[in-house]
């Protein structure tokens, strides 16, 4: 039986990620039954004979329980399709947030999923924070993004939903070993899950605590695309959020580097990303020199909004009035 606390969703605008696959068909339905006010959200990526069966499902599923589906068609990517296709979700997600006031978004990323990262990431050399990458909540710059499956791996939500005789999709592109993920899904972590489910949902725990200890100094206040802004609750903390937050980013620092930041309030590294400390708030964005109207440049001037991180800002035409977290 799969136990969840949604009752902080309740009063809240909420939207499901919903692909029409065991994961988020289980969510969808656990949420129904916890009387939870929600609308969905599909992405129509053509990939597959069943993808356009898929969008017609999800929409008459929301017709049935009464709930808007927002649906689009993605274009092609014809290279690196799992991170483009990541990015152009998560922009048309964000999208609906910002245009119908949503509070929360929710996935249904789940136990294996959790594991098959971690593994991911293991394989290419990381910290504890990169290892975690799945939180059951993140809190964004105007939503909060839920998780709430994360305890629960794929069998028992398959379970689920054969139990309670709930429809759902199975992706058979997810048996295509050309994409990483699915390669560490069908050689590790579904045999790993199988053998050592509980002892692995336990590990998660503990690794969540130990790196919610580690991260004690400082918290990320927004971030928007490559941009980041975080609150250093000690000074002591500059370096270790700049290592973890570019980490994030995908640009490992040296030695020498963490050095750098250690001495100097404002500089870029590997002519790449500028880093910049005002006050408690540790600025990173890509680095670029950009032409920038006088009043723009004042604005950021005005709201002490550092120099090297305004032309990302302009490029990507982020308000620097949003970038003035409270105290």
């Amino acid at each position: 039986m799969l136990r969840l606390d949604l009752s902080h969703l309740k009063g809240k605008k909420n939207l499901l990620a919903f692909s029409a696959g065991v994961d988020s068909s289980a969510l969808f339905f656990l949420l129904l039954e916890h009387q939870i006010k929600f609308d969905i959200a599909i992405v129509n990526y053509g990939t597959r004979e069943a993808s356009d069966r898929e969008e017609a499902h999800a929409r008459a599923l929301a017709k049935t329980h009464k709930l808007f589906c927002h649906s689009i068609k993605a274009p092609r990517f014809h290279t690196h399709f799992e991170q483009q296709a990541r990015a152009f979700r998560y922009e048309f997600f964000e999208s609906l947030i910002t245009i119908e006031g949503y509070d929360t978004l929710i996935t249904a990323h789940q136990l294996n999923d959790q594991l098959e990262w971690l593994l991911m990431r293991l394989s290419k050399g990381a910290g504890l924070s990169e290892l975690l990458g799945l939180q059951p909540v993140t809190k964004k710059a105007h939503y909060t993004l839920l998780r709430p499956l994360l305890a629960y791996s794929k069998e028992e939500l398959l379970q689920y939903l054969e139990g309670n005789k709930h429809p759902y999709f199975v992706d058979e592109s997810n048996a295509d070993e050309t994409y990483e993920r699915n390669k560490f899904r069908k050689q590790f972590s579904d045999a790993l899950i199988a053998e050592y489910k509980d002892g692995i949902k336990r590990s998660m725990e503990y690794l969540r605590k130990d790196k919610e200890m580690l991260e004690s100094g400082f918290e990320t206040l927004y971030s928007h695309k490559m941009l980041h802004i975080v609150r250093l609750h000690t000074p002591h903390a500059r370096v270790r959020a700049a290592d973890i937050t570019l980490k994030k980013l995908g640009y490992l620092l040296s030695a020498s580097q963490r050095g750098e930041i250690e001495k100097e309030t404002t500089l870029v590294i590997g002519g790449e990303w500028a880093v910049a400390l005002q006050d408690d708030l540790l600025f990173i964005a890509p680095y670029l020199t950009v032409d920038m109207p006088k009043k723009f440049k004042e604005v950021c001037r005005v709201l002490k909004v550092p120099a090297k991180i305004r032309p990302y800002l302009f490029k990507e035409n982020i308000n620097p009035e949003l970038l003035t977290p409270n105290p």
